[in-house]
């Protein structure tokens, strides 16, 4: 007796689920959710500046499907049982001659375009080095809050990150881009590996001691 055998293929096409590109913080419900990125000057109350969406670059999407099956993959950086666990900020994500019109990030973006020293003495930061100015490269975030996703029948699938430059953290910079890096561990002090989970760019802020900035890193899913 002959056997016809049947063969069906599955694909799940993620690609626009986490490949931030939207306008404005207001999503359709039908569009899968996006990223989104605001910073706060709280140097006299709470007051939003940049409000932009971020792009989650392709190491970042290399990890995510490995962290998903919760199975090695020997051919990128991250390793699966790595987390999104630190923030950095630099001052390369617009021209020097033109500051207030940042250059977007792309895909194969694997780090900032130039990341600047953010603390000299905190202990609870990582990633130190000596080199172009000896201090702390990354900061711990303040918090995580996971919120209910009105635009998807309330279920939970926003995570916001909240991380705080206080009036000692990177001083004398132009900060104008911002990253989300993944790393085994979050603990003060730890130096690395970091693997860029995403990037976003912004008009340079110039930091000084009597700024602080709130950034509120929302990560849809």
């Amino acid at each position: 007796m002959n056997e016809t055998q049947t063969i069906i293929n599955i694909k799940d096409d993620v690609r626009s689920f986490i490949d931030d590109s939207v306008n404005s913080k207001k999503r359709d419900s039908q569009i899968r959710p996006k990223g989104f990125v605001e910073i706060f000057d709280i140097k006299d109350g709470k007051k939003e500046i940049i409000g932009k969406p971020n792009l989650v670059v392709y190491p970042g999407r290399e990890w995510l499907i490995s962290r998903a099956f919760n199975q090695a993959n020997s051919g990128i950086t991250a390793l699966n049982t790595d987390y999104i666990s630190w923030f950095g900020v630099g001052d390369g994500g617009a021209p020097v001659g033109d500051p207030l019109i940042p250059t977007s990030p792309t895909n194969i973006d694997t780090n900032l375009s130039n990341s600047i020293m953010i603390n000299v003495t905190d202990s609870a930061c990582g990633d130190y080095r000596t080199s172009p100015a000896t201090g702390y490269y990354k900061h711990p975030f303040d918090e995580i809050a996971f919120e209910q996703d009105g635009d998807n029948d309330n279920y939970w699938l926003i995570a916001k990150i909240a991380v705080t430059l206080s009036s000692v953290d990177a001083n004398g910079y132009n900060l104008n881009e911002a990253g989300l890096f993944i790393s085994a561990s979050n603990a003060g002090g730890y130096s690395g590996n970091f693997s860029l989970y995403a990037r976003v760019t912004f008009p340079s802020i110039v930091k000084t001691t009597t700024r602080q900035l709130l950034f509120q890193w929302y990560v849809y899913f």
